[in-house]
């Protein structure tokens, strides 16, 4: 039990760097700027999912804090990646994300609250939009593969956390009559994503057997979407969290690429 308690807290801590390591990052090149970009992506949800946690007053991998680690990060990344780019298009894209960005930021750092949440849940998909559009202009400027794979691949980390988001909200009491349609659009790209990069050419031992992890991982997810059995808070989280760790490593392995 001691054992299970420690693996689980080492768990959430590196959880944790993925939120802190990056801070006042200097970006080097452009397959690492569609990286940190990415992540920006991946910051939406997973703040909304601190969100409902903290509403309900769930303390589990201590969410309260996260999610002003999250946010941030998320306002030194976006002016990291402002300070790296010299494409006037993409400076563009940054600024509507930062112009998106500011009233969402308030509201996150203010008590959560169900009247606050459906306008949060709205606000947070037009950030992802916005972020989205962001990363993809870094790929195109990278031209290279290594770029759409990193794209890629951080796209899964964003979708590990939508899918929890969704069922944090849902838990909480929150209504969302295109839950369960946001909830299968997301499980779909993600498989499909996942067999995509099983397949690529990049591939290194290292990160197919960080892919093999990401489907156990995700399984649990299929799994719940067919049952009709209670969801529990907690499991959703650690279960998420599992995928954002190793599809962030594989991202990470991928931007090495680069390098060598």
């Amino acid at each position: 039990m001691i054992k299970k308690t420690k693996k689980a807290l080492k768990g959430l801590g590196i959880i944790s760097l993925l939120s802190t390591s990056a801070l006042a990052i200097e970006i080097s090149s452009p397959t690492q700027a569609v990286d940190i970009a990415g992540k920006q992506r991946m910051f939406t949800q997973r703040m909304l999912k601190d969100y409902a946690m903290v509403g309900m007053g769930n303390t589990f991998g201590k969410p309260d804090e996260d999610l002003k680690k999250v946010a941030d990060t998320f306002q030194d990344h976006m002016e990291s990646l402002l300070s790296y780019t010299k494409n006037d298009e993409t400076k563009k894209s940054i600024e509507k994300v930062k112009t998106l960005w500011v009233p969402l930021q308030q509201t996150l750092s203010e008590a959560p609250s169900k009247e606050k949440v459906e306008k949060l849940q709205e606000d947070s998909e037009t950030l992802l939009k916005a972020a989205d559009d962001t990363t993809k202009l870094f790929a195109k400027e990278s031209g290279k593969e290594s770029g759409k794979i990193v794209n890629m691949a951080g796209r899964q980390r964003m979708l590990s956390q939508r899918m929890a988001s969704l069922y944090m909200l849902k838990v909480w009491g929150v209504e969302d009559p295109k839950f369960k349609t946001k909830l299968d659009e997301t499980m779909k790209l993600f498989k499909t994503s996942l067999a995509e990069l099983e397949k690529s050419s990049l591939n290194t031992a290292e990160i197919t057997a960080l892919l093999a992890k990401v489907k156990r991982s995700f399984m649990f997810f299929e799994m719940m979407s067919r049952s009709s059995s209670k969801f529990v808070p907690t499991l959703i989280y650690k279960k998420s969290n599992d995928i954002l760790k190793n599809m962030n490593s594989a991202t990470q392995n991928y931007v090495a690429l680069e390098t060598k």
